[in-house]
């Protein structure tokens, strides 16, 4: 695939809106297959390719199976296809630990909610955690949820990120925020990271729901409105947010270097505690204090 089809193809979806899961699983084998070099898995390379990686021939040969069952199992179908093989494949392709979990959601999915049964429930954030979020003096701290909404936060990180509250409450999602809004955009100084981040989370929870058609209905919008989104999104790569380093443009106090943790809320539906801190004496850590002492006037800085 060049780099013209990359940007040209389409979301796939099933009936209902949902997210196609057989091409899903499709896409993803065929591209992890495409990366692995030869040399790469001690196999010799004789002749020319017409397409890069290895040949499903050999890669059905390093994970102990049939060259007939892989090919059944990358044109997306994984019926009963079991855990052991599953495992051996991911050896094979060298996944990371969370393309090895993405492979398994989409090869055994786990039951969905029965058709007619109604619309998935709002995220609601327990009272509990949004007193915790005020309890992080000078932290700026977020609860996101399964499709990276900004669900609660406090104001230090409106301070950072702007005042989401004046946001209507469907834009107040990562994904938009990034891919369709100009002002959010300048924040970050490493953009094309931020956007890889959120893609790969996306991608994450579409194989753990490729029935939801909150997701469905998002991926179909950002491919519409956004080629960065679609070229992104055509890489089928997958990752868990856990934590990292992130640089910020602030328009009060310039660049800083943010450490960020992302904690999973046990019982909370796939919400997850966000929060940043500075290196404690370095100069981001005095533009976070600053920040705090601001109060309202940092608060709608980054958004106007």
């Amino acid at each position: 695939m060049d780099a013209r089809d990359e940007r040209i193809r389409p979301v796939r979806e099933a009936d209902g809106g949902a997210l196609d899961r057989r091409a899903e699983l499709s896409e993803f084998l065929r591209t992890r297959r495409a990366r692995v070099k030869p040399e790469d898995v001690g196999l010799p390379d004789f002749g020319r390719r017409r397409v890069p990686g290895l040949r499903r021939e050999e890669l059905a040969q390093l994970a102990g199976v049939s060259v007939a069952y892989y090919t059944r199992l990358e044109q997306g179908n994984g019926r009963n296809v079991s855990t052991e093989v599953l495992d051996a494949i991911a050896r094979a392709l060298r996944l990371s630990d969370d393309e090895h979990a993405h492979l398994t959601h989409l090869a055994r999915p786990l039951p969905q909610k029965k058709k007619g049964a109604g619309p998935a429930r709002a995220q609601q954030v327990r009272p509990a955690l949004r007193q915790l979020l005020d309890c992080f003096d000078g932290v700026p701290a977020y609860i996101s949820g399964r499709h990276c909404d900004i669900l609660a936060w406090n104001r230090m990180a409106a301070s950072l990120f702007g005042d989401w509250g004046r946001l209507p409450e469907q834009e107040r999602n990562w994904a938009r925020l990034v891919f369709l809004r100009p002002d959010c955009r300048e924040l970050f100084v490493d953009l094309e990271q931020k956007a890889i981040d959120i893609v790969c989370m996306l991608r994450m929870e579409a194989g753990r729901s490729p029935d939801d058609p909150r997701l469905s209905a998002l991926v179909g919008e950002l491919s519409v409105k956004s080629d960065e989104f679609r070229r992104l999104w055509a890489r089928y790569d997958v990752k868990e947010k856990t934590h990292g380093l992130k640089r910020m443009r602030h328009p009060l106090v310039g660049e800083l270097a943010l450490q960020y943790e992302s904690f999973k809320i046990a019982g909370g539906g796939g919400q997850a505690l966000v929060t940043y801190h500075a290196e404690p004496g370095s100069a981001s850590a005095e533009s976070l204090r600053l920040l705090a002492s601001w109060g309202a006037d940092a608060v709608s800085a980054p958004s106007g």
